[in-house]
């Protein structure tokens, strides 16, 4: 997943570089395209959802996530702005449960100290009194 989504940076981050010498009326013309192949898609799939995969929701609400809401309801997008939104949250979320999650599994080790005293203890047990 995660050679998955720099493949995708790095992709998106060429795609940027393309658009730097192109007109407005360029790019105006390729969001145009784009939006009637996305309504052309929409079309076919009917009543069916569709499935991204993880890096694709990822990479999507890393894109969208500072949009404001109004900007977000006006753009064609193949799901809710508001999944968009629930998507970035379930990536911090996990991503806040690893941070949090114990390093170390299982009983804590037994101080020094305290292993020290519980021998001692034995060996006079041991001995008799």
């Amino acid at each position: 997943m995660l050679l998955r989504l720099a493949y995708l940076g790095v992709t998106n981050a060429l795609a940027i570089l393309r658009l730097l010498p192109m007109s407005d009326r360029d790019k105006d013309a390729e969001i145009l395209a784009l939006r009637h192949q996305l309504m052309v898609l929409q079309r076919q799939l009917g009543k069916e959802r569709v499935r991204f995969d993880p890096t694709d929701r990822a990479f999507l609400a890393a894109l969208l996530h500072r949009l404001p809401m109004n900007v977000l309801n006006g753009l064609q997008l193949l799901v809710r702005p508001d999944t968009v939104l629930r998507w970035h949250r379930d990536r911090i979320a996990r991503r806040h449960a690893a941070a949090s999650r114990p390093k170390r599994t299982g009983r804590p080790r037994t101080l020094r100290s305290i292993r020290v005293l519980g021998g001692a203890g034995r060996e006079e047990s041991r001995h008799g009194p």
